[in-house]
């Protein structure tokens, strides 16, 4: 057998040093134009008037309303997509049936649909003037202009994030473990407790982070159900929306500043969890 040598093996890649040196001036500019620079512009004009200034308006209670709704709503629905992303990649990848494609393409409709017709589908459907919506008005628990609808409008535009990330790597895993511990006696539970979700945890807590982020950033679907009520359905993109439009700069760029810094903790969290965990999800990858 004849000795392989290193120029047996052809390079990655045969561009030039300049052209990788151009694209990634090019990629690094984009980076700054779209996504760096408008968040440095929504920090300097949340201080532009001072710590003091930027600080009192987020004492108002008009944002600290806000503020407490938006932390709300994540709380409530990001658990529930969680729940119901592991129930749906569960049937899909562990079950054969008729229709699997036309349900995962179900799944990823609200990738396609504007979150704005999301949330006119939820007040035509649980609105004052609907016979679901009556009866719920009456009995005293609305939907619409009220916390459900925030949260069912949240819940449809993010419950594809966590089935997006599970089904992937439940498909590639198949079901070999699950069998071998049903074989040997594990109730079904057990079996979904000790051998699947070990195996799934680093993907459902990417989906679980990205739906959290996704969460306390809608605008369009809680726009239309919420009904944009000052301290009662007014989540923080719409407070910062209303106030922007009032010409109260300081106030509405301090309150995007605190939305940037919760996205900014939810990706240092993920972040964190990565180099704490390396070896763990390095292993649950070349599973």
């Amino acid at each position: 057998m004849s000795e392989i040598t290193p120029t047996t093996f052809r390079p990655a890649s045969e561009d030039s040093p300049a052209f990788r040196i151009a694209l990634t001036v090019t990629v690094l500019a984009v980076l700054v134009l779209l996504l760096f620079a408008p968040l440095i512009a929504v920090f300097y004009e949340a201080l532009r008037k001072g710590w003091v200034e930027a600080v009192t308006s987020l004492a108002e209670p008009e944002a600290l309303a806000a503020i407490r709704l938006t932390l709300t709503v994540a709380a409530i629905a990001v658990p529930l997509n969680a729940i119901f992303g592991v129930a749906a990649a569960w049937f899909i990848t562990k079950y054969d049936f008729r229709g699997k494609a036309f349900l995962i393409t179900l799944i990823d409709l609200p990738f396609s649909v504007s979150p704005v017709a999301v949330g006119l589908c939820v007040v035509l459907t649980f609105g004052a003037n609907t016979w679901i919506g009556a009866s719920l008005v009456e009995a005293g628990y609305p939907i619409v202009f009220a916390l459900p609808g925030i949260v069912l409008a949240t819940m449809i535009v993010t419950f594809p994030f966590v089935a997006r990330e599970l089904i992937p790597v439940m498909i590639e895993q198949g079901r070999a473990e699950e069998e071998a511990a049903l074989t040997l006696g594990a109730s079904g539970w057990r079996t979904f407790l000790t051998v699947t979700l070990p195996n799934i945890r680093w993907a459902l807590l990417y989906g679980v982070l990205l739906c959290n982020a996704r969460a306390m950033g809608e605008f369009g679907a809680v726009a239309v159900v919420s009904g944009k009520i000052r301290g009662q359905t007014a989540t923080m993109p719409i407070t910062i929306e209303m106030l922007y439009n009032e010409y109260m700069s300081v106030a509405a760029f301090a309150l995007a500043a605190v939305l940037a810094f919760l996205a900014f903790l939810t990706l240092g969290l993920k972040t964190f969890l990565e180099i704490r965990h390396a070896d763990a999800l390095a292993a649950s990858r070349r599973h």
